[in-house]
């Protein structure tokens, strides 16, 4: 036999099903809030700028190597080419992140590592709301390319300007990566070298 639900035990019961669902949606509220908060950036003094989208920094009593996030640099190995000449843009966008930097210290939020074991980070001359977004402005100037939709704008700007790398013809970063590829001992090598401080840094 089924027993039926009086009209105040079914109003009850549709209360507490309503209180439920709020609460929930409130939870879900609470937790999109939190994880859409952007990262504390920490204060740590630079150590070297390593090309256009990496450099090593001091944290946490350890030499750190950082990646900065959104962006893809020219390498510092790889040339472009203006008017028909070949000019060394993977050297001119390291000096020109290594202007924006300064001497440090640089505010950068820290995320996870990538699979070479950089830390993910994307990093200010100042906290916020002064100083400038590194990665923002290396793809602002021409240096480096958006690889997600933060800096669209900015690539945009760069190349109707033609600025950097967009004064002539370039080859993909990652495609130059993949025919200029290195045995990964020898670039490991060269990030150790680094971080422990060899060629004076």
């Amino acid at each position: 036999m089924i027993r039926r639900l009086s009209p105040l035990a079914r109003r009850a019961r549709r209360k507490r099903l309503r209180a439920a669902g709020a609460a929930l949606l409130l939870a879900g509220l609470a937790f999109a809030t939190w994880f859409a908060r952007p990262l504390p950036a920490q204060s740590v003094p630079l150590v070297q700028v390593i090309d256009g989208d990496s450099l090593i920094v001091w944290h946490d009593g350890a030499r750190v190597t950082i990646r900065l996030t959104g962006i893809d640099a020219v390498e510092y190995r790889q040339l472009c080419t203006r008017a028909d000449v070949r000019w060394p843009c993977g050297r001119e966008a390291r000096q020109a992140l290594e202007r924006l930097a300064g001497r440090g210290p640089l505010h950068c939020a820290l995320t996870t590592r990538d699979r070479y074991g950089r830390t993910l980070a994307s990093c200010r001359t100042a906290p916020l709301p002064d100083g400038v977004d590194l990665g923002a402005e290396m793809v602002r100037q021409g240096w480096a390319v958006a690889s997600d939709a933060d800096y669209r704008d900015e690539e945009a700007g760069a190349e109707a300007a033609r600025r950097g790398i967009w004064q002539g013809d370039f080859a993909a970063h990652a495609d130059w990566r993949a025919a200029h590829a290195r045995p990964a001992t020898a670039s490991d090598g060269l990030i150790r070298r680094l971080e422990r401080g060899i060629n004076g840094v």
